[in-house]
């Protein structure tokens, strides 16, 4: 069947689900076999020469179990290692034919299945999910045309401009090779002297060291392709276009120091997290938004499109939502589909191309070369996470781990002996044709003078910030840059915060000791081996706005609390109304409601009434909550002498989030924060659902930073 003979996906149907099935087994009420079939007498004892005597080297059984075993890891990716998955799907909000000719961006009656994998960047398999970090956020759709994979990050712009720098900037930021020190970390030497002689990290940097480098959750992340796209439309016209995914969820981050506890606390809390908010039906959702700019707007912009350290302020040309992602359904095995899925940004439909973005032409190269030798050669696109919906029909045989079986003599073309099959695709016939773009140049490694401008959008991030989000990138730096053990880097990298913002670069280097100096102009930077270093000089444009209002997280907080984490710190003798109704109110509003108590079992309210405790102020924290409640009672009694519910309420308080109380409830908030005053922003203190849920909606009061406690 031709690919644009096939039928449309039918409306609520999942055919990746269905094809997935034929792959899931469940050996419940089976026999044990091996991986021939053969049913299995003795999984306890391998075959020996008497009961005493040694092994026998003729046991297929055990040789079988146990090179199975040796070989059931593969290498895991040299980035992007420490992951997680889910499956879903997206669905169109209106046509966008006038752009492109993509059939899953101009059906809105299609679901189209969906596979996301989320990651940190720096550590491996079994570090921590909450490093100071760059996310990934790659999504596979499985569409009728074959497979899309949107393979991007938690930021809209990269490190580096060209992939020359790709290895260098991994393996500077790698733990480093004599001691195999810091672990997922950016916090050391060889990073940051790497970085100080990049000028052209500076943006990439400014938003890793701002909130977003510590996600409040996989759900409340933003995701961007990062690189300038095309759309192409059935005339051939081309626009350029960005990619945006806009989390439902709102934009939210951990503070620095909650996220250190966190990763003591739970080294899996993003990963639990996205797994137990699918399974409690609390589907994560984004919006898809695409900023689109005309082929002949290319160079009206103060900056190159085509570098990849930059983004199109939304103030410029707005984001345009096109349609939604719901992630529905776990992994039914991580390994076959988390660890095995493959994405690739050069898989891509006819509609979407690339463009000469030199980032982007270096990955087209590097993901398949990595493909090949993570998942054991060429034929990883018949692993059934990562096979396309359509037949795959082509010439290509044999290899490594092969599961197609094709039929006949022919695997060439041109040929006669099969009636030229399989055909080549006309355009008309939904065949992908590349952007037909004039090129009239000479090869030279060289960059663009377009791409030399390495610190306006830095500054305008920095500028973008709100109050706490300034401090917290101070303060992020200063940690940064504190671990440096080389004085000389820590005050090359001062210096050069200069160019970003002046009260930025005095404020780290007050915190490090260093008296910031403006470096000798231009700075360089990236300069070929054999160019003079005037010819790469980086210089500082004007933009056309002073502020990008968009950037800030302070203006992506959601409305509604949907999903936010509540605890009910409470105990025996709690009293019935108050608690009752918060419960079922905050529930009713999406929340998730966890009772928390001195001990695990049941709390027993006043009248008598039990309920189950979900966890025990001896193994949860309050860093895994967004919000704290105490309602009045007896039980209050039992937690004013419970130094681990003091602990909890301090340090929700300590991390700036609402906390409300009932009747005497009051009383362990104010053992727990002496300084307390009330009324005070973030405090609800008559245990009324609706401003608890107006301050939860808030997600933190930040001034309370100004006026720390210990906790």
């Amino acid at each position: 069947m031709k690919i644009n003979e096939q039928e449309p996906f039918e409306n609520g149907a999942n055919p990746k689900q269905e094809q997935l099935g034929k792959y899931k087994g469940d050996s419940h009420g089976e026999f044990m076999t091996t991986n021939q079939g053969l049913k299995v007498n003795d999984d306890q004892n391998s075959l020996k020469a008497g009961e005493r005597g040694p092994s026998l080297l003729e046991d297929f059984i055990f040789r079988e179990k146990m090179t199975h075993f040796d070989h059931e890891r593969i290498p895991e990716r040299i980035v992007h290692a420490r992951g997680s998955g889910a499956h879903g799907e997206f669905q169109l909000y209106k046509p966008m034919g006038k752009y492109t000719k993509a059939k899953f961006l101009n059906d809105t009656s299609v679901k189209t299945p969906v596979f996301v994998r989320f990651s940190t960047v720096q550590g491996s398999r079994g570090s921590t999910d909450l490093p100071r970090d760059i996310r990934g956020f790659a999504v596979k759709f499985y569409t009728q045309e074959g497979n899309y994979d949107l393979v991007g990050n938690n930021t809209p712009v990269f490190f580096i401009q060209d992939a020359m720098k790709f290895p260098d900037l991994v393996h500077a930021v790698k733990p480093e090779p004599d001691n195999e020190i810091p672990q997922a970390a950016s916090a050391h030497d060889t990073f940051w002297d790497f970085i100080s002689l990049m000028p052209e990290a500076m943006h990439n940097i400014m938003w890793l060291m701002s909130d977003r480098g510590i996600p409040r959750t996989l759900r409340s992340m933003e995701g961007f392709g990062i690189h300038t796209f095309r759309f192409i439309n059935d005339e051939g016209k081309s626009h350029f276009v960005k990619f945006h995914w806009k989390p439902l969820q709102g934009v939210l981050g951990l503070a620095w120091d909650e996220a250190q506890r966190l990763a003591g606390k739970d080294t899996d809390y993003h990963r639990r997290d996205l797994w137990d908010s699918i399974e409690n039906g609390l589907y994560p959702e984004w919006e898809l938004g695409v900023q689109i700019v005309p082929q002949e707007d290319e160079h009206k912009f103060p900056f190159d499109l085509l570098d990849p350290t930059k983004l199109i302020p939304e103030e410029m040309v707005p984001v345009e939502i096109i349609g939604k992602m719901t992630l529905n359904r776990n992994p039914d095995n991580f390994f076959a589909e988390t660890e095995q899925v493959a994405f690739h940004p050069g898989h891509v439909v006819p509609g979407i191309d690339f463009t000469n973005d030199p980032l982007l032409q270096g990955r087209l190269f590097s993901y398949t070369d990595t493909q090949l030798s993570r998942l054991g050669g060429p034929n990883f696109h018949e692993i059934p996470i990562n096979r396309s919906i359509p037949d795959v029909t082509n010439n290509q045989r044999d290899g490594i781990h092969r599961m197609q079986i094709p039929k006949g003599k022919v695997s060439y073309h041109p040929n006669s002996m099969a009636q030229g099959c399989p055909f080549q695709a006309m355009m008309t016939e939904g065949g992908f044709t590349s952007f037909e773009e004039r090129i009239d140049s000479s090869k030279i490694r060289k960059r663009s003078q377009s791409f030399f401008d390495h610190f306006s959008q830095p500054t305008l991030f920095y500028n973008s910030m709100s109050v706490h989000e300034k401090r917290h990138i101070q303060n992020a730096f200063s940690f940064e840059l504190g671990k440096v053990q080389r004085v000389p880097i820590r005050k090359r990298m001062v210096d050069m915060l200069l160019e970003v913002d002046e009260e930025l670069a005095k404020k780290v280097g007050d915190h490090l000791g260093l008296v910031p100096e403006r470096l000798p102009q231009p700075i360089t930077g990236s300069i070929p081996a054999d160019g003079d270093p005037a010819e790469h000089h980086s210089v500082k444009v004007e933009l056309p706005l002073s502020e990008a209002p968009s950037v800030s997280m302070a203006n992506k907080l959601p409305d509604n609390i949907r999903a936010r984490r509540i605890a009910i710190l409470t105990a025996d003798g709690v009293n019935d109304e108050a608690f009752t109704r918060m419960k079922k109110e905050l529930c009713e509003l999406g929340a998730i409601v966890q009772i928390i108590a001195p001990r695990h079992g049941f709390v027993t309210t006043k009248s008598g009434e039990q309920y189950p405790v979900d966890d025990s102020l001896l193994t949860t924290a309050s860093v895994i909550f967004d919000a704290v409640y105490v309602p009045g009672g007896e039980g209050v009694h039992t937690l004013l002498e419970h130094s681990g519910a003091i602990h909890f309420i301090s340090e929700a308080y300590k991390h700036c989030k609402p906390i409300a109380a009932d009747e005497n409830g009051v009383e362990l908030l104010t053992k727990s924060i002496p300084q307390l005053a009330v009324p005070e922003d973030g405090i609800v203190i008559d245990g009324e659902v609706q401003e608890f849920a107006g301050a939860i909606m808030l997600h933190r009061f930040w001034d309370r930073e100004m006026n720390p406690i210990p906790a």
